[in-house]
């Protein structure tokens, strides 16, 4: 109720296996009105390059192996105690659908997190809409 409408849970320490390894996503989220996955990894720390490196690699699994062919791109939510904006730019690509933002220890009010969650809605489509004519 508090991420906006269309939020189904799917799991929490979600794990999934690649080469012998094991890895697991703290919340995995599906959006019926984006109709795309949702991956959240918390941090108690700073974030680190590491730690986008991982979301990513989380995302393409997600792309690769679990969502479906109508489905839109997942996409990855990082939540940490704090971060460095030049440290996100310089470490993902421009085009990614991987945001990092540092928690606060209670929630914004409710139509701040939904206007934000609009930008990047538009973000998105406008991104789309490029990719398109090009």
């Amino acid at each position: 109720m508090e991420m906006g409408k269309g939020f189904l849970f799917e799991a929490r320490q979600k794990r999934f296996s690649f080469n012998e390894y094991n890895f697991y996503v703290d919340l995995v989220l599906y959006n019926r009105m984006l109709q795309c996955y949702v991956l959240v990894d918390l941090k108690i720390d700073k974030l680190t390059h590491q730690d986008l490196g991982q979301m990513q690699m989380y995302v393409n699994y997600f792309d690769r192996y679990v969502k479906l062919d109508f489905e839109k791109p997942t996409i990855g939510i990082l939540l940490c105690k704090s971060k460095e904006d030049a440290l996100v730019e310089l470490t993902l690509p421009k085009d990614t659908n991987i945001y990092a933002s540092a928690y606060e220890l209670c929630l914004p009010d409710k139509s701040l997190l939904q206007t934000k969650l609009k930008q990047w809605i538009d973000e998105y489509e406008k991104q789309q809409e490029e990719n398109f004519l090009t």
